[in-house]
This record gives structure tokens, sequence and C-alpha cells, in this order.
């Protein structure tokens, strides 16, 4: 019987100077208390500038709905250690899509807001790349794929 092995190619993260954490996890508090309570409660209670946006997009409400637990999700995943990257990278997705709609089927004028939070969140998700990949290839066993 055979057991399954980490590869060593992954390693856990490197050593960050102090205030280089510092500074990160401060980037990651605010932008998941800005996801949480900024963008995605107001998309979940139906606040009338989200319900707004989703009518002028034309898609209907369920996708308020889906982008606010998306945000939730995402906002309280960026305060977990092992789930930051990860949040990180799902969110700069999310504010890929938002770009694209700022552009073509909102007012076009506001389309830095997604693109500089974009930025900030992937730069969350490349210093936090390598708990990314540990996180992917963690495998507990054989016949069970992924640990949670």
């Amino acid at each position: 019987m055979t057991t399954a092995t980490r590869p060593e190619t992954v390693s856990a993260a490197p050593a960050r100077p102090r205030a280089a954490t510092a500074g990160l996890w401060t980037l990651q508090v605010l932008l998941g208390l800005a996801f949480v309570g900024g963008s995605g409660l107001p998309k979940l209670v139906g606040e009338s500038s989200a319900v707004a946006i989703f009518e002028d997009l034309g898609t209907g409400q369920w996708l308020r709905i889906v982008v606010g637990l998306c945000e939730v999700a995402g906002g309280i995943g960026l305060l977990v250690p092992r789930l930051a990257g990860l949040a990180a990278t799902c969110l700069v997705a999310l504010m890929v899509g938002a770009t694209g709609a700022q552009l073509f089927f909102l007012d076009a004028g506001y389309w830095c807001t997604p693109v500089i939070v974009g930025v900030l969140l992937a730069v969350v998700a490349w210093v936090r790349r390598g708990e990314v990949a540990a996180l992917v290839t963690r495998r507990r066993g054989p016949g069970l794929p992924w640990r949670a």
C-alpha cells in the first residue's frame, strides 16, 4: 500500500518582515470590511442603489444576490489566514467583471474604482500565492483528494 506524500516543490510561505506582514494584514482587513459592509451586505439587503445598478444592467436581481454573496464570502475569506490568498484571487476575478460592467453597461466614469480595488486584491493574491498553491495541492490521503 502506498501513501500519498506532499510534493517537495510546495513550500510554506516565506518569512516576511514584520512591517510587511502588518501592512498586508491591514490591507486585507480594510478590503474585507469594504467587501462585507460596504459592498456585499447592501446588495444582499436590497439597498436602493444596488437594486438600481442591477436593473440598469438588465440581468435581474438574482445577479445582485449572487454578487453580494460572493463579496461577503470573499470579504470574510480575506480575514481567514488560510483562505486569504484564494479569496483575494477570486475577488480579483469579480473586479474584472465589475470593471467590464462599468465600462460597457453602466456609467463608464466609475470604472476606476473596481480597477483600483482589483489591483490591491492582486497584491494580496500575489504575496499569498505560495499559500494558495499549498492550499490547492494539499492532500489528505488515498481516496480523499482535497483537504479543507
